[in-house]
């Protein structure tokens, strides 16, 4: 249970942050937020894990990259972001 609430807290953060850091509008509601935050960790996870656990500031950068990447595609093929 501990899992779920850290993913989707993380996923807020990175969402918010991706958002925030993203050139343009990016007009969608808090659910579709977590849930590209939590995306993009889990995308930035697969690219880069090493097989370390924990907090790395590093990690937390690349989730908000693969969450901005993901809004990036989002836009491409026209999936209402």
């Amino acid at each position: 249970m501990l899992n779920i609430i850290g993913a989707i807290v993380s996923g807020i953060v990175v969402g918010a942050l991706a958002r925030f850091f993203y050139p343009g509008p990016v007009p969608m509601g808090w659910l579709w937020t977590i849930g590209l935050g939590i995306a993009g960790s889990v995308l930035a996870g697969l690219v880069t894990h090493r097989g370390a656990a924990g907090f790395h500031r590093a990690g937390c950068l690349a989730s908000v990259i693969g969450a901005m990447v993901l809004i990036l595609l989002g836009r491409m093929l026209g999936w209402g972001m």
